[in-house]
């Protein structure tokens, strides 16, 4: 097998719009028209919304207008500046995005949950000129400002502070609306949005610190297309109640999932609920009372969905469409959640901030995606699955995958080493292992960097996870390497009890090692003998993730080592 190729027939593509002259100023014959009466966006806790039938301070092109108009007049925010945006996900997000797109500047998403020397990092990075944040990381946000020369007055809020002293993205918004336009949006040259960028987005790397990606204006509308042809939408392809996207719709999602959430959703008409934080309990109550019908998920979720007590409290029979992304979702699981849902379609996506973003998603004519798969190639992406020693594999054979499409990232912000590393002669290394099938069906098998290498043998740490969470006391899991003199290394579970599990081994400390001997020989009786857990198994509160639902393995990997480092001081010792 030399290379494997998505669907190739793919609609022109705009190589001369902005993000927001596309999603609000034009249309494609990939769009379907929006159901009268439907919002773009819901605010989950008050039932606000935005649309384009509202008065106009709620009129999302309006918003986005005075937004930039004031962001130009107040600040003089112009051409190739950055707006750094750090901010769990709120209604206006989208507006500060296109408002800022409209200049001409560049957005820059941080994690909300960054330390200041985190936040510092990339506030440094990209030279952000503005920050926009939210009272719960404004602490954070005015001390990474002043280690970083940012004035306290470029610095706003999506919502009053308790001090009220900062100015507000809504008090920006009426200002700006209330003046006459500061700027001319410029109209951009053919081929020009292939490379102008829009996005640096920070790539979380399993090693060092994390990277800028320059993603250009034309990566995520191409990407959004691909997805739409993917998809079907606006198609008559099947009965009505049976077609997974469809005008009217109302979806969830995180913010953070620049293309799928923020865009693809809107784009086919659906309304999207912004729910702030995520509380399992209050998202199911957010589920209900929306009436949602498309849930865009993460694992640590979905793990939630098909482990918490409390959902058998509420009818989820609505939900329509269930689609994992942000890591792999073992089959074990998807498993489970079709028992859940036995008439939802469910399925996974992949893709990187390096591809913006999506490369293989559940294709329509699976109603359930095969188990483990993250579906098939989207239009316009060719794949090839390169083995240890350069050569290509063939279908069902393990290896690197490697993908060339036209919405790729256009490199790393200043790094011109780690571009050459990971984008070559026109190919996205992944660095993940991926095996793909003589159907297309494409399987994630971990991180390069991630596997581990046990006896010379390969072990993957989602395929344990995966076995770990069938164990009716594992609420959660996360599974890191550890040094051993004779395999090199060996896999150590870091596992989240249920609560009931919790409260008798924190009582019996007999139990809790009953409870550690149960789950390790659960891994024993299923799994071939190398991929035991001859690191053991170690009881945490929490796995520490990301906001799109990444685990930090690096963290629990870090503790584990300082925990043996620790054992072998205290050993030398007696």
């Amino acid at each position: 097998m030399s290379e494997i190729y998505g669907p190739p027939l793919l609609p022109p593509i705009p190589d001369d719009l902005t993000i927001p002259q596309f999603f609000l100023d034009s249309h494609h014959t990939t769009r379907p028209v929006r159901k009268h009466g439907t919002p773009w966006f819901i605010e989950d806790k008050t039932g606000r919304s935005f649309g384009f039938e509202e008065a106009r301070w709620q009129f999302i092109r309006a918003r986005t207008f005075g937004m930039a108009n004031s962001l130009r007049l107040r600040f003089g925010i112009k051409e190739d500046d950055v707006v750094l945006i750090y901010s769990p996900n709120h209604i206006d997000y989208p507006v500060a995005i296109w408002a800022t797109h409209r200049l001409g500047a560049i957005v820059s998403g941080a994690n909300p949950m960054y330390t200041v020397e985190e936040l510092l990092y990339q506030i440094e990075t990209t030279k952000a000129s503005i920050i926009i944040t939210h009272p719960m990381s404004l602490d954070n946000a005015l001390s990474a400002a002043k280690a970083a020369g940012v004035p306290q007055d470029r610095v706003l809020t999506f919502e009053d502070s308790p001090s009220k002293s900062l100015i507000t993205v809504e008090q920006l918004i009426l200002e700006g609306l209330a003046q006459e336009a500061s700027f001319v949006e410029r109209k951009l040259n053919p081929g020009e949005a292939r490379t102008k960028v829009a996005f640096l987005n920070f790539s979380s790397g399993t090693t060092g610190k994390p990277k800028a990606v320059l993603i250009s204006h034309y990566g995520p509308i191409t990407n959004v297309i691909q997805t739409a042809v993917h998809m079907n939408v606006n198609q008559n392809y099947c009965a009505w109640e049976d077609q997974r996207f469809r005008p009217g719709d109302v979806g969830a999602g995180n913010i953070y999932g620049l293309v799928i959430s923020i865009h693809f959703m809107i784009y086919s008409g659906m309304a999207l609920v912004i729910i702030p934080r995520f509380s399992f309990v209050d998202f199911l109550k957010s589920v209900v009372s929306h009436k949602i019908t498309h849930l865009m998920l993460v694992p640590p979720q979905i793990v939630l969905l098909c482990k918490h007590p409390a959902v058998k409290d509420f009818d989820l029979s609505h939900v329509r469409v269930l689609l994992s992304g942000a890591a792999p979702l073992s089959a074990e699981l998807m498993n489970q959640l079709v028992k859940l849902f036995p008439k939802a379609q469910i399925g996974q996506g992949y893709g990187l901030t390096e591809s913006s973003t999506s490369i293989a998603m559940l294709p329509p004519d699976q109603k359930i995606g095969v188990p483990g798969s993250v579906g098939r190639l989207l239009p316009g992406v060719v794949a090839r699955i390169v083995k240890p020693d350069g050569s290509l594999a063939g279908f069902n054979e393990p290896g690197e995958l490697t993908v060339k499409m036209s919405c790729m990232a256009l490199g790393y912000f200043n790094n011109e080493k780690a571009t050459r590393e990971t984008f070559v002669d026109g190919w996205l290394r992944t660095g993940d292992e991926v095996i793909i099938n003589d159907k297309g069906d494409v399987f994630i098998v971990d991180r390069l960097k991630e596997i581990l290498k046990v006896r010379g043998f390969q072990v993957a740490p989602a395929e344990l996870e995966g076995c770990l969470l069938d164990h009716p006391d594992v609420a959660d899991t996360c599974v890191v390497s550890v040094p051993h003199d004779y395999s090199g290394e060996v896999p150590l579970a870091y596992v989240v009890l249920h609560a009931d599990a919790a409260k008798r081994a924190e009582a019996d400390p007999a139990e809790a090692n009953r409870i550690k001997a149960s789950i390790a020989k659960h891994v024993a009786d299923n799994k071939v003998a190398y991929k035991r857990l001859e690191g053991g198994v170690e009881f945490t509160d929490i796995i520490p993730k990301n906001p799109s639902g990444k685990m930090l393995r690096r963290v629990l990997r870090d503790r584990a080592h300082k925990m043996r480092a620790t054992k072998t001081k205290t050993t030398a010792k007696l």
